[in-house]
């Protein structure tokens, strides 16, 4: 019988406590502090309403699929790993739907903050960020904490990291193609047909875009990295020391917590700066405090390998989509000759992108394999992994601060007020896309390990697998495996681009029969627009959804193990590369756009923002939609493939 032995487990339960007490002090202090005029709270609360109404519906719809995969874990694999894989699921819905539901109150409270200033708007929407941040590690440290200390089976964890996947790849998809497919629909008739601003309450499909803000980039993001610092943590465990792994995401949680008290304006009024303090402090308080709980010094230098990741990751990131450097200024410039000129570009940019992120990756695997062997490649992505309540912290700061700019432009506030949520804003655009760049790095070295995983339930089997480049089952696999993100993005993209036919669609006929909105005599019908939205996004996420999920069962079952292990490996690679080239450049697109708005090239209605307004019209699918999405699709694969290796060698 399993021996509980409370002590190894006490740090790890205490941290993960800290946080989510930590963060609901947050949320007691946020909802504190003044909501605005009776204008703001009005169109604050239709946000909430749309953002509150599509989680519960998306969570009830996932239900329906999770409930029966559960009885077939239960049935194959145990009642352990079907009620890890219940908690998983349940744990990540949990810390995204909290935490997008203190996003959706924060962001009005941020637009009335501005009334007083940059300081006061940066340190309200980023505790509103924090909250989401700590809920996700908090929570995931917890249940897979807890799980193992209730059941000490590691076996069983698979089920658990699975439930939180399933839950991953739904949220990203469904988010993504809800906040895309209402952005493009209402951005090409009402910014370009019409010629009215963003964020314009004339427009009918302004809330379903402000509502898909919080779905997509908010609970989406956290349940992607919810699910990607779970499974992390448990594949570092079936390789190794199981709790040397769970101590080290303490420690950074403590880190984290610390780190989100010195984001605070500099004098220079930089916000930037304020936000990489916070991220620094943390990383430094890591970097001491895993010396001390390290028994040897190769590990020890593994896992600064992980936070060196981390912290290369947010430069390149930075430099390739934020507007200070070339590569979004290389793409604003080619705006100035047209449309196809400004796509050729982001799409030289999103390709170059994909390089250096991958010398990174290449290189932190090997210096971690060298130094302490596939445990220490685990190590090394436990560390990355370990920073995730900072930056998810920092990334929704995103969402909140884009819709503390649209409250502020529907409600007609001063200039002063919109002045501030628009430079807000503007690093908030930059922060989103420096959280995808991490989740993809981490998820990157996170599928390496689980593929270790597969291969090693082999040789714990008593079985011998080896992949040999002349076995025709095993370049089978590659070539099946290597095209799966390619098809999964291709079902990502095509789902936006009919959500968006449906807004535009709507949107062109409430301009044509209401009459009296662009004059604003009459009020558009919102709810028309976020009830197309939500359907359509719920309907089409479930085909791409399920590819993850069937192909090891086709690949596995029908060509065998190596095939199998050929698919991880395939769609380990080209899903980096696409993955990283459709987030990266979709924000470069979007941050040349805003280049040009600022001012550059001629400014707002000028031939370059006309051509901009396009790229960034393509970019918003391949940025928030089908990119970061295969993170979790490439996991699950390699998780279905962890649970049913034993019949594979059976």
């Amino acid at each position: 019988m399993y021996n509980l032995n409370m002590t190894p487990f006490v740090l790890p339960l205490l941290a993960a406590a800290a946080a989510i007490i930590y963060s609901l002090f947050l949320v007691r202090w946020v909802l504190r502090q003044p909501t605005g005029t009776p204008n703001m709270m009005a169109i604050a609360t239709a946000i909430a309403e749309g953002a509150t109404a599509y989680l519960k519906r998306q969570t009830l719809t996932i239900a329906y699929l999770a409930i029966p995969l559960s009885l077939i874990l239960g049935y194959f694999l145990g009642l352990p790993t079907a009620a890890g894989f219940l908690l998983g699921a349940a744990a990540s819905v949990t810390a995204g739907f909290l935490g997008m539901s203190i996003a959706v109150r924060t962001n009005i409270r941020t637009t009335q903050a501005a009334k007083h200033g940059l300081a006061s708007a940066l340190t309200l929407a980023f505790r509103g960020g924090s909250v989401t941040g700590l809920l996700v590690v908090g929570l995931a440290l917890l249940v897979v904490t807890l799980f193992y200390f209730l059941t000490g089976d590691l076996k069983a964890l698979i089920g658990l990291g699975f439930g939180g996947s399933l839950i991953s790849v739904f949220a990203r998809l469904g988010g993504g193609i809800y906040t895309k497919g209402a952005d493009v629909g209402t951005d090409m008739v009402g910014k370009i047909e019409a010629g009215i601003p963003e964020d314009d309450l004339r427009n009918p499909g302004v809330i379903a875009d402000l509502v898909g803000d919080n779905v997509g980039d908010c609970a989406g993001m956290a349940a992607d990295l919810f699910e990607t610092y779970a499974v992390t943590l448990i594949a570092a465990m079936l390789l190794g020391n199981p709790i040397y792994p769970l101590t080290l995401g303490a420690i950074a949680i403590i880190g984290s917590i610390i780190g989100s008290w010195f984001v605070k304006l500099p004098h220079n009024q930089v916000i930037m700066s304020a936000l990489y303090r916070g991220l620094i402090v943390s990383g430094l308080f890591a970097l001491v405090i895993f010396y001390w709980v390290t028994p040897n010094l190769n590990l020890y230098l593994t896992t600064l390998i992980g936070l060196a990741t981390t912290a290369l990751f947010v430069i390149i990131t930075e430099y390739f989509t934020s507007r200070s450097f070339a590569p979004v200024k290389s793409i604003a410039q080619a705006s100035t000759t047209g449309h196809g000129t400004n796509i050729i570009a982001g799409l030289s940019v999103s390709l170059k992108a994909t390089f250096l992120p991958v010398v990174v990756i290449a290189l932190a695997a090997l210096g971690a394999f060298l130094l302490s062997g596939l445990y220490g490649v685990a190590v090394a992505a436990v560390s990355m992994l370990s920073l995730t309540g900072i930056i998810v912290a920092i990334d929704s700061f995103g969402p909140i601060t884009d819709n503390a700019g649209g409250i502020a432009e529907m409600s007609h506030q001063p200039k002063k007020v919109r002045a501030v949520t628009d430079a807000l804003d503007a690093v908030g655009n930059t922060t989103k896309a420096i959280t995808k760049g991490y989740a993809i790095g981490s998820a990157a070295l996170a599928t390496l390990v689980l593929f270790a995983a597969y291969t090693q339930e082999f040789t714990s089997a008593g079985f011998s697998i080896t992949f040999n480049l002349g076995d025709p089952y095993l370049i089978t696999g590659l070539f099946l495996g290597a095209s799966l993100p390619y098809l999964f993005a291709a079902f990502s993209m095509e789902a936006v681009g009919q959500t968006a036919s449906a807004v535009v669609v709507e949107v062109r006929r409430q301009f044509k029969t209401i009459t009296g909105i662009m004059t604003r005599k009459a009020k558009p019908e919102y709810g028309r627009c976020v009830d197309i939205v939500t359907q359509s996004a719920l309907r089409q996420m479930v085909v791409p959804a399920l590819i993850p999920v069937l192909a090891p069962l086709i690949i596995g079952f029908g060509f065998g193990a190596k095939a199998l292990g050929g698919a991880l490996i395939g769609s380990i690679l080209t899903g980096i590369f696409v993955a990283i080239s459709m987030t990266t450049g979709g924000a470069a697109w979007d941050n040349a756009k805003k280049y040009i708005e600022a001012g550059a090239f001629g400014g707002k209605g000028s031939l370059a923002h006309q051509a901009a307004v396009t790229g960034d019209t393509v970019g918003d699918p391949y940025k928030d939609t089908a990119g970061p999405a295969i993170n979790p699709m490439v996991k699950i694969l390699n998780v279905v493939a962890l649970l049913i290796a034993s019949f594979l060698h059976g």
